[in-house]
């Protein structure tokens, strides 16, 4: 097997995967605190890196039906939550093409600041 290539988005406040600490997102990607994953509080993000997918799904949920994705680490293939593809209801498709991340599968932690300045 080849060598699986990572990328990293940069940020001051990184979220990554709990197993093997791969870089997934940061803070200014994040869009919602207010969602429920299996596992309990979830978070939507606009913009995620370092995932595998699973085939497309239709799953009834709270706001629902939904078609969506499960998304996996591209490094260690932990489950850590799903990416939405469609929604039915127009009210919700404000979440097509982002991605919930739960929050017991991931750890944030400090990334690096681009915004400091010479001394």
């Amino acid at each position: 097997m080849g060598r699986i290539f990572l990328d990293h988005i940069g940020g001051s406040r990184l979220f990554s995967c709990a197993a093997c600490d791969t870089i997934l997102t940061n803070r200014s990607e994040l869009i919602s605190t207010r969602f429920t994953g299996a596992t309990g509080r979830a978070f939507l993000f606009n913009r995620v890196v370092n995932l595998s997918y699973s085939d497309v799904q239709d799953r009834v949920m709270l706001t629902g039906r939904h078609m969506v994705r499960d998304v996996s680490c591209k490094n260690c293939e932990a489950k850590l939550g799903w990416i939405y593809e469609f929604a039915t209801e127009e009210n919700q498709r404000y979440k097509e093409g982002r991605v919930i991340l739960e929050r017991a599968l991931v750890t944030e932690s400090d990334g690096i600041d681009e915004h400091m300045g010479d001394d």
